[in-house]
């Protein structure tokens, strides 16, 4: 199945785009997706430990192992500041 993860802020300039659409396996989890995001691009490991996913543009907590499902859109969201 086909997924479209969207790139933000610092994992944008990481990866070098600011989206794609990736294949993953069928009942893949966001978990799973980490995985394979940090597979294809080792520079994003620093970078993960301060993001989050949301899934549709609903938050999902790191602790969530979310199922994935045909055309879901991903966004690794970078941690927020300003004032």
């Amino acid at each position: 199945m086909k997924v479209n993860v969207l790139y933000f802020a610092i994992s944008r300039e990481v990866v070098g785009k600011s989206q794609e659409e990736l294949e993953v396996e069928d009942g893949s989890t966001t978990h799973k997706l980490l995985e394979q995001l940090l597979a294809s691009y080792p520079g994003l490991q620093s970078v993960m430990k301060a993001c989050v996913f949301a899934v549709n543009q609903e938050y999902v907590p790191p602790s969530q192992a979310l199922t994935l499902k045909d055309g879901d859109e991903i966004a690794i969201i970078p941690p927020l500041s300003g004032g």
